[in-house]
C-alpha cells in the first residue's frame, strides 16, 4: 500500500514538473511564465519529496529541508522576477486584468 502512494506521488509530481517545463515554453508573457516555473513545480517537488520519504525512510529530515528551502525561497523569487519585469516593462499590459502597481511611483532608473 504504502508503496502505491509512493508510486502515486513521484508519478504526479513528476507530471507537474514537466507541465511546469511545457508552460515556461508555451506561456505567451513574462507573469504567466513566472507563475508555471513556480505554483506546479513546487507542488510537484513535494509530491516527489514525498513519495522519496515514504520510499526512502532514512533521510526524511534531509528531504525536509528541501521541501521548506523550496517553499520559502520559490514565492521570494518568483515576486523578485516578476517586479523586476514590471519595472523594466517586459510585462505585456494588455494582458493585465488589474494593474495595481500604476498608481505606484517608479523606482529610480526605471521607466
Amino acid at each position: 500500500m504504502i508503496d502505491a502512494i509512493a508510486w502515486f506521488c513521484l508519478i504526479t509530481g513528476a507530471l507537474l514538473g514537466l507541465s511546469a517545463g511545457v508552460a515556461l515554453v508555451r506561456f505567451p508573457d513574462l507573469l504567466s511564465r513566472m507563475h508555471a516555473a513556480t505554483k506546479p513545480q513546487v507542488l510537484g517537488l513535494l509530491l516527489v519529496l514525498t513519495g522519496c520519504a515514504l520510499r526512502m525512510r532514512d533521510h526524511v529530515g534531509v528531504m525536509a529541508l528541501v521541501a521548506v528551502f523550496q517553499m520559502a525561497t520559490a514565492p521570494v523569487a518568483a515576486h523578485m522576477v516578476g517586479r523586476a519585469g514590471y519595472r523594466s516593462g517586459r510585462v505585456r499590459e494588455d494582458l493585465l486584468v488589474t494593474d495595481e502597481l500604476a498608481d505606484a511611483p517608479a523606482a529610480p532608473g526605471s521607466r
